[in-house]
């Protein structure tokens, strides 16, 4: 079992229950388990997403089994089945973004993920929600 954490946000629909719905599904993931969640904040849409609903924001703390590519597979299917499009443009209105922020200690960088979440330390929201939840091992 490794330790991770994840970024969650929504800025369509009905955007905290898009949010617990997302938690929801996590936590029945095979042998994953949600340990910690920080409260959510709202924050404007980034760049030139500026003329986009303001977002949800939060994160989590997992513990899981899954394989960091497992992981992405699966959180990319929770996207989808809350009504996210899998072709979806990069900083377009979502209905559910969820992304690996840290998987345990590792260092990944490969076609389709890289962690730690490369912008990750240039984003308010998602640092203010992580500093809530982290823990140094």
């Amino acid at each position: 079992m490794v330790i991770c954490y994840l970024g969650v946000g929504s800025n369509l629909g009905d955007r905290r229950r898009n949010i617990k719905e997302a938690i929801r599904k996590i936590n029945a993931l095979k042998g994953t388990s949600v340990l910690k969640a920080s409260r959510l904040i709202e924050t404007e849409p980034q760049g030139r997403m500026h003329k986009q609903p303001k977002y949800l924001n939060g994160a989590l703390k997992i513990k899981t089994n899954l394989p960091a590519s497992a992981l992405l597979n699966y959180l990319k299917k929770i996207e989808t089945e809350l009504g996210r499009p899998k072709r979806h443009p990069r900083l377009n209105p979502r209905t559910i973004d969820l992304d690996i922020l840290f998987y345990a200690n590792s260092v990944i960088k490969t076609k389709n993920l890289v962690v730690p979440h490369p912008r990750l330390f240039e984003r308010e929201f998602v640092m203010r929600p992580l500093s809530e939840i982290y823990e140094v091992n």
